[in-house]
């Protein structure tokens, strides 16, 4: 399971340090792909397997499926970590994502999500933790 919240920075080249953390449960390769929210979505090349899965059980024949599918499976892009424990995100992700320098990557669960800072910390702001609190009830947590 991926926790944490780690502050780096993107290089002029768009390289990224993972942390080390991240880098022993990820491995040398993975997937970095569109996410949710505004922010990139990084797999272990496992977890990516078992997301394809789901993404294939979908009817081809819905509209909003299909659709659903191309935004991760087109956006998605093997990574490979460099020997100083960097990746370069390729410029369409960063595009996607509005990552320019500061960043904030964020442990979670069964992935990794690549935030722009400021946008991490709006959508992090839990001035209502009790209402977040209270929603997540109908949700069974």
């Amino acid at each position: 399971m991926f926790m944490g919240e780690y502050n780096h920075t993107i290089d002029a080249k768009g390289r990224l340090i993972v942390p080390s953390r991240f880098r022993e449960q990820l491995g040398d390769e993975f997937v970095v792909t569109a996410g949710l929210d505004g922010c990139l979505f990084v797999y272990t090349n496992e977890e990516w397997k078992k997301f394809e899965e789901k993404l294939n059980t979908l009817p081809l024949t819905n509209p909003k499926a299909r659709k659903f599918s191309r935004f991760f499976l087109a956006s998605a892009c093997p990574c490979e970590v460099d020997k100083q424990g960097r990746i370069l995100l390729p410029a369409k992700l960063r595009m996607e994502a509005h990552l320019e320098k500061d960043v904030v990557l964020a442990g979670v669960g069964s992935r990794v999500e690549i935030w722009d800072k400021n946008s991490w910390q709006a959508i992090t702001s839990y001035d209502d933790a009790d209402d977040l609190a209270s929603d997540m009830e109908g949700l069974g947590i």
